[in-house]
């Protein structure tokens, strides 16, 4: 054999399965389509916040969290509903869910530190919610954010590979790419596919795909880690569900090309169980990056609480369409009204003062004081005056940025981003300067505004992330700001169905001797751990849980 395991994928779900069989002395063969540069995978480009429940830092805070109300929160937001049956698609994925809540309320902390993570203070308070005590979001802050962003993250684990590679106990096979499971009287032993010619390109830029060759490696075992499909648009069109609406006709890309989902298709194939596939999780605030790295690159806006949100003809979003509160809520009513669906994009409307506290990027590399470690540049860029330097450059070089010190240049600028001229100052003066009237007394009718001040009592917010309530147009708080958001393709939330093993399911429900999956392929757990929504901060936790279960579940059973 070549090796006890095979991991296809060298993310952060198989980097983690592969530090737990070698920690037992186990050998492991990592197989990559992609070259050295891209280990870790996407992890590396995240924010690398993480889904934790009742921690010392949320204590510091004034938070009052328990695996009770995170369970709460989780099962309001899965919404599961394929739960009969023999076959049904939600069993484990249910199951998966509530493990993962009792990880994030117990060893999952503790265990990180173990593996070299540290985190910030920062406790951000993502996904807030359809404002439903019993539906989707966030009861209280649960985003905890890692010294290294997605780098303190899936570094770690990366190095401890390389480490083993250097002992002998690891064997990189990068540009190999699997086009096939091999069976041996039913049982998984192993992979064949294709010998990509060498590419030097740095991480995360598209490399070629020209076959030098042909390989296949033999194993006791196999674990799919192999990501999810929103590098393939053809994919996401093919799998969007109807509850969604009309895809946009023009999408950006969150992930590198190389997120193709091809493996899920070859599994499938094979007799693998795929479930779920109809439930995905797209963000609604993606803007062009304007020094972009792989095609159609995005970045994701992780707004505060106070920007307006406007669609595409110029109505303000109802809630839950508000920044920060119901991602896949807001998706639905941008996608589902009649009149939108032949537009792609919406627009937030801000200032100076908000942006300065309120805008933040997602991804290691738009957030240079946390990724460094730089504690100086952190109070610097977070408190000090002027909007992050990040920030600023997409204000100042982004191609979905206008910025104007009068409404009426501020739309004509909105206006001159589009083909068409969509937007009428008047209507949007109108419902801007009705919300700016809400805001003169302590209280307010205005569900958003009720929320800006909700956000401001949790300390957090209100040192980092929330500005005090003032009106949009007070010419001290400009110059006037508009964004152009597209619909950004990120994470799928089904996948291969798995036992609570992690054993990849077949078609009659039962294991596939042999075979397990992690990570996003597996839909985080058994297929869809998180139903209908996630609750942020669990896509990086849901690789760690479901590839440290499956690396400790190979080492006992090996």
């Amino acid at each position: 054999m070549d090796a006890d395991v095979i991991i296809i994928g060298g993310g952060l779900a198989g980097l983690v399965a592969a530090n737990e069989l070698v920690r037992a002395g186990e050998r492991v063969a990592i197989v990559d389509q992609e070259n050295a540069a891209n280990l870790g995978g996407q992890a590396f480009w995240s924010l690398g916040g993480l889904f934790l429940v009742d921690t010392p830092m949320q204590r510091r805070l004034g938070v009052r969290d328990s695996f009770d109300l995170a369970w709460q929160d989780w099962q309001g937001s899965a919404q599961w509903d394929r739960l009969a049956g023999p076959l049904a698609e939600d069993r484990w994925a249910q199951q998966w869910g509530r493990a993962y809540v009792e990880f994030a309320a117990g060893e999952k902390r503790s265990w990180l530190h173990q593996q070299g993570i540290r985190f910030t203070p920062l406790v951000g308070w993502a996904e807030r919610g359809d404002g439903r005590a019993g539906g989707h979001g966030n009861s209280v802050p649960r985003f905890h954010v890692p010294w290294g962003t997605g780098t303190g993250v899936s570094e770690p684990f990366a190095d401890k590979a390389r480490a083993a590679a250097s002992a002998g106990s690891v064997r990189f096979h990068f540009r190999h790419r699997v086009d096939g499971l091999t069976y041996d009287g039913g049982t998984v032993t192993g992979v064949r596919g294709s010998v990509l010619a060498p590419d030097c390109s740095p991480r995360g830029v598209s490399s070629n795909r020209d076959v030098v060759g042909e390989f296949e490696l033999r194993a006791q075992a196999v674990v799919i880690a192999s990501g999810g499909i929103g590098g393939n648009h053809s994919l996401v069109r093919r799998w969007w569900p109807e509850r969604l609406g009309r895809p946009p006709e023009k999408m950006v890309t969150g992930v590198p090309e190389h997120v193709d989902g091809r493996m899920l298709d070859i599994a499938e194939g094979s007799g693998v169980r795929l479930v779920n596939r109809d439930r995905m999780w797209h963000y609604t605030e993606g803007i062009q990056n304007w020094n972009p790295i792989w095609p159609d690159h995005a970045i994701r806006i992780l707004p505060g609480p106070s920007s307006l949100w406007f669609d595409a003809l110029g109505r303000r979003l109802p809630a839950p369409g508000l920044p920060g509160y119901d991602t896949l809520g807001t998706l639905r009513l941008l996608r589902t009204t009649p009149d939108l669906q032949q537009h792609s994009h919406s627009w937030f409307i801000l200032n100076q003062r908000i942006i300065e506290k309120e805008f933040a990027l997602s991804g290691s590399e738009q957030n240079p004081d946390l990724t460094g470690r730089d504690v100086r540049l952190l109070l610097r860029s977070r408190l000090g005056k002027g909007a992050p330097g990040p920030i600023e450059a997409f204000k100042e070089h982004g191609a979905d940025f206008v910025v104007a010190d009068n409404l009426a240049d501020l739309v004509r600028g909105m206006n001159g981003l589009t083909a068409e001229a969509l937007l009428d100052y008047g209507h949007l003066r109108r419902q801007i300067e009705e919300r700016d009237a809400e805001v003169r007394n302590p209280y307010s009718k205005d569900a958003q505004v009720a929320g800006i001040r909700n956000s401001r009592r949790f300390l957090g917010d209100r040192l980092f992330r929330t500005v005090k309530p003032h009106r949009i147009l007070d010419p001290a708080a400009g110059p006037l700001i508009a964004v152009r958001l597209h619909v950004v393709t990120r994470k799928s939330l089904g996948g291969i169905q798995t036992n609570l093993a992690g054993q990849a399911l077949g078609q009659d429900g039962s294991p596939v001797p042999g075979l397990y999956a992690a990570g996003e392929a597996a839909g985080f757990g058994g297929g869809g751990a998180h139903g209908y929504n996630a609750l942020e901060g669990t896509f990086l936790g849901g690789c760690l849980f479901t590839g440290l279960t499956v690396g400790r579940e190979l080492v006992r059973s090996l």
